[in-house]
């Protein structure tokens, strides 16, 4: 019999708040589970939101969507995470609220998680302790390999500890700026990426580069490459990396080759710039 696969998003939900009055379901771990039940993977959500109306808004809105809300807690406390953006010359900007209800997830028990599939988190949850402790127990629990979606966003990350996820992780994720930040900075981008994977060990590095496209080194150091299709549509870049990632967790899961998965999450990914914001309620989109 054919095992049971799982796919465990852990991380912030928030609502992305534009100048515009727009006010849209967002936060990277988030937006990628999102896109994921739309492709079929069924994801389990972990996360925490605040006992108020967007706390709710957040759980109906997964429920429609068919959603699994059995790991999405309710905190009495903090509330519901927020994201002020602003857009200036095509390029997001983000004021993200402090101690918010994702910051204080608190450790999943009880839960028997299947032994293949794959461990998604982000950075941005983990800038709080009580976050930090609830994921270092659920690796405890599960021996998921780690996808590790790096989002550096000032002040709410720290080098020492996104080298220690990086460590223990398997694929790591990120554009070109961060890996730059990380002191990848050679003037070769694949070599600066050789580094990265060298130094962390990692199964495959995947880096995206705007209109320049995306890259993915693997253990071997072989490299693929794709660049992006003309952009018919465009709204905002919010979430476009979201889009990226998910889209390739997808192939990874389903076993696609490198190649044809990267080629997908780029057209994803443009697709989704056509959104304002990071994800659409409309399956058809899909």
């Amino acid at each position: 019999m054919k095992q049971q696969q799982a796919i465990i998003v852990f991380g912030e939900v928030l609502f992305d708040c534009f100048s515009t009055g727009d006010q849209i379901l967002g936060g990277a771990p988030f937006n990628v589970a999102w896109h994921l039940q739309a492709f079929g993977d069924s994801p389990k959500f972990i996360s925490r939101v605040g006992d108020d109306h967007q706390g709710e808004l957040i759980t109906n809105a997964m429920t429609t969507w068919g959603m699994d809300c059995r790991y999405l807690q309710t905190d009495h406390k903090h509330p519901t995470g927020r994201v002020d953006v602003t857009v200036a010359n095509n390029e997001p900007h983000y004021d993200i609220v402090k101690n918010a209800a994702y910051d204080f997830i608190e450790p999943i028990h009880g839960s028997a998680f299947p032994e293949n599939g794959i461990l998604y988190h982000g950075s941005l949850a983990l800038r709080n302790e009580q976050s930090n402790l609830a994921l270092d127990d659920l690796c405890s629990q599960t021996s998921l390999p780690i996808f590790i979606d790096v989002n550096l966003r000032d002040p709410w990350w720290q080098r020492h500890k996104i080298e220690a996820w990086l460590h223990r992780a398997h694929w790591a994720k990120l554009n070109e700026d961060e890996l730059i930040t990380l002191g990848f900075d050679n003037s070769d981008i694949k070599q600066a990426i050789i580094e990265l994977q060298t130094q962390f060990n990692l199964e495959q590095v995947i880096i995206t580069r705007g209109e320049l496209g995306a890259l993915v080194c693997t253990g071997t150091h072989d490299f693929h490459h794709v660049m992006p299709p003309k952009v018919e549509l465009f709204i905002d870049t919010v979430g476009a990396g979201d889009a990226f990632t998910a889209r390739y967790i997808h192939g990874l899961l389903h076993k696609e080759h490198i190649q044809e998965t990267i080629a997908a999450a780029q057209l994803f990914a443009i697709k989704v710039i056509g959104l304002r914001g990071a994800t659409s309620s409309d399956s058809t989109f899909y």
